[in-house]
């Protein structure tokens, strides 16, 4: 079966390029290896039309509202891409498929610390998914690293469950917006400023961090760590592709075209996102890739 598009990767841009390609009328193709981070994120408080509601219910709303329209939402890990002719051949670890166009939206992966010990104590203390991990750590002393909204709204999360959390961060003053901060003054959480986790340590599960503060170092007793240092563009596709990167994000242009004839990009992976990681600008990016997709093809015609 011929595709007139694929799209790889199932977050905010994937499904909202799916949703445009529909009613555009193009047959459409969405393949997700996995839920993605909007999935991960306990509450969303910024996104236009709810006030408040769950990253895992806002993702199954794109779903639905995508499905409905037509477009076809399989689970695939995509393993190659390969350019034949007018077409593309998309291979995943089940099946191959054929598509005219491709957007990637892959988005972008939680970043690991890479200090001392971090590998092994994963599983076993240290974890970078609290809405997944959180309960396990009811009347216990949690950390979480980061100065973010993620580091924010990890922190009150756990705050409903652990006995004492602490937000450790490089700087003096957090970067999470000022109503999570405000909210995080009013629970059980401590902010330690200008520390770096150099080391964790314990014998088989985690049992402290090794802080440097003001050039001093100091061990912090700790049940859990919780590691929110941002996220690295999923890019090794799009390496072996030939598409070009800039500081390893997909170069693309207005129009999210990139220096590949036929193939687009859209959401965090991009250049575009400029460091905004929204879901707001996500869509309105994997909006704009598909309407370059089915104009591409209109002119083809």
């Amino acid at each position: 079966m011929l595709y007139d598009l694929i799209i790889v990767g199932g977050g905010p841009a994937g499904l909202t390029a799916a949703i445009y390609a529909t009613r555009n009328k193009l047959k459409t193709l969405v393949l997700s290896k996995e839920k993605g981070k909007l999935s991960l994120s306990p509450v969303i408080e910024n996104y236009p039309g709810f006030k408040s509601i769950s990253g895992s219910e806002l993702l199954e709303k794109f779903e639905e509202q995508a499905g409905e329209f037509g477009a076809e939402i399989k689970e695939g890990e995509v393993l190659e891409i390969e350019s034949k002719g007018d077409k593309f051949k998309i291979q995943t670890r089940e099946n191959i498929y054929e598509g005219k166009l491709v957007i990637l939206t892959m988005g972008t992966e939680k970043a690991k610390l890479n200090i001392e010990n971090e590998d092994k104590f994963i599983g076993k203390g240290i974890s970078y998914c609290t809405i997944c991990d959180a309960r396990f750590f009811k009347d216990k002393i949690v950390g979480v690293i980061g100065g973010s909204n993620s580091a924010a709204m990890s922190a009150l999360l756990l705050a409903r469950h652990a006995k004492k959390v602490y937000i450790i961060y490089r700087r003096e003053e957090l970067r999470a917006e000022k109503i999570l901060v405000d909210k995080l003054l009013k629970e059980n959480v401590e902010i330690i400023k200008n520390s770096v986790v150099k080391k964790v340590a314990g014998e088989n599960i985690l049992e402290s961090v090794i802080l440097k503060q003001n050039e001093k170092e100091k061990t912090l007793k700790l049940d859990g760590l919780f590691i929110e240092v941002g996220y690295i563009p999923a890019t090794n596709l799009a390496k072996k592709i030939g598409l070009e990167l800039e500081n390893n994000f997909i170069k693309v242009n207005e129009k999210m075209e990139t220096n590949v004839k036929g193939v687009f990009g859209a959401g965090d992976i991009t250049t575009c996102s400029n460091n905004v990681e929204q879901i707001i600008t996500a869509c309105s990016e994997g909006a704009i890739a598909s309407i370059s997709a089915y104009r591409h093809l209109k002119n083809r015609k």
